[in-house]
């Protein structure tokens, strides 16, 4: 993996976290959690995050 591609997964994951715990505080729906994953997979490219999305 090259330095790129960690940031690039770094990044991603670090805001999913985001999601995830707006998620678990019932600020967004399960609906809106699916929207803004698929949203961060396309402005991240993740390598191994994208493979859950």
């Amino acid at each position: 993996m090259t330095k790129e591609q960690f940031e690039r997964e770094k990044n991603y994951q670090v805001s999913l976290l985001v999601a995830k715990n707006m998620l678990e505080e019932n600020l967004i729906d399960h609906k809106e959690y699916q929207k803004i994953n698929k949203a961060l997979v396309k402005k991240y490219n993740p390598i191994i995050g994208g493979l859950y999305a």
